[in-house]
């Protein structure tokens, strides 16, 4: 069976993310493709779950952000949209405060992560708000910087509201931060339907390892151990992975233990909870330019 597609939209509150979701919801319709919807809001009353039609099946996650007081709930509601409806692409809208790497942290559960491939992270932009961004509080300013640096089609709104020069300027700006995203004026979250289709269609290269595009710039690798591992050697290899690897979580049992450990990994800090039951020994990583062929024959030397 085909995996089913993962596509993140993200940005700040008020740049034309539900009103880009309407397009691309459009643009499957006329594919005669089967999608369906994860719409996060941080508040407890849904705002924009209208936007959705009544054909596509569509779960809400209200009260926090999926990355990261609720991460607990996106993991049962995407479980529900693949085993209820197998669509063939889901399409999950972020609330604006999210944060690229701890949404994509949250959507990998290890437990059905076989069953999709991350296809893209699409996050729109407030030109103005871009433009005038040195007026807000630093941690603003690295959240529109976060949500810029690892998207891989970047919708630069409102850029009627600025001139020439100001579109050039935060072009260019945004270019030099994430040179590798395709970068597209827009008013509205207006884009050519090539341009969508590019991105929700567009061949991928085939890969054994990884389940994301090449070109993806933060990348995912999923890992199934077919037996227990050493438990040094593991450690060790853990301390020889380059920083560039942001995440890693899953299932791992060592050799002298019983069950599987509950295994997460941020940022060089690996933290193990035994688990007292069975478990698929599959682990997820989440990095940035990284040789995942290279990451794949370590595994793969534990095992032997």
């Amino acid at each position: 069976m085909k995996n089913t597609e993962i596509y993140i939209l993200a940005g700040f509150l008020g740049t034309g993310k539900t009103t880009l979701l309407k397009q691309i919801l459009k643009l499957e319709q006329q594919q005669k493709r089967k999608v369906a919807v994860l719409m996060n809001e941080l508040g407890e009353i849904s705002i924009d779950s209208d936007a959705v039609g009544e054909d596509v099946p569509l779960r809400e996650l209200l009260g926090g952000c999926i990355c990261c007081t609720i991460q607990d709930k996106l993991e049962g509601q995407l479980q529900g949209l693949l085993v209820e409806h197998q669509p063939d692409a889901i399409y999950i809208e972020t609330t604006g405060a999210a944060h690229p790497v701890e949404v994509l942290d949250s959507v990998l559960s290890p437990l059905f992560a076989g069953k999709i491939e991350m296809r893209g992270i699409i996050t729109t932009v407030d030109g103005t708000l871009w433009a005038a961004r040195s007026q807000f509080q630093p941690q603003l300013q690295q959240l529109l910087l976060e949500q810029v640096r690892h998207a891989d089609l970047i919708l630069i709104n409102k850029s009627d509201l600025l001139s020439d020069s100001g579109q050039a300027r935060v072009s260019m700006e945004i270019q030099s931060i994430n040179p590798e995203a395709r970068c597209i004026l827009t008013t509205y979250s207006r884009v050519s339907q090539r341009e969508l289709k590019d991105m929700a269609f567009a061949p991928k290269r085939e890969s054994k390892t990884a389940h994301v595009h090449k070109a993806l710039r933060l990348g995912t690798f999923v890992h199934r151990f077919q037996k227990p591992v050493n438990r040094e050697r593991f450690e060790e290899f853990l301390r020889s992975l380059p920083d560039q690897i942001y995440r890693i979580k899953g299932y791992i049992q060592f050799s002298d233990s019983q069950y599987p450990d509950l295994f997460q990994y941020s940022y060089g800090t690996p933290l193990f909870m035994m688990e007292y039951i069975k478990l698929p020994l599959t682990i997820v990583f989440i990095g940035q330019d990284i040789d995942w062929k290279e990451i794949q024959l370590k595994l793969e030397a534990l095992e032997n």
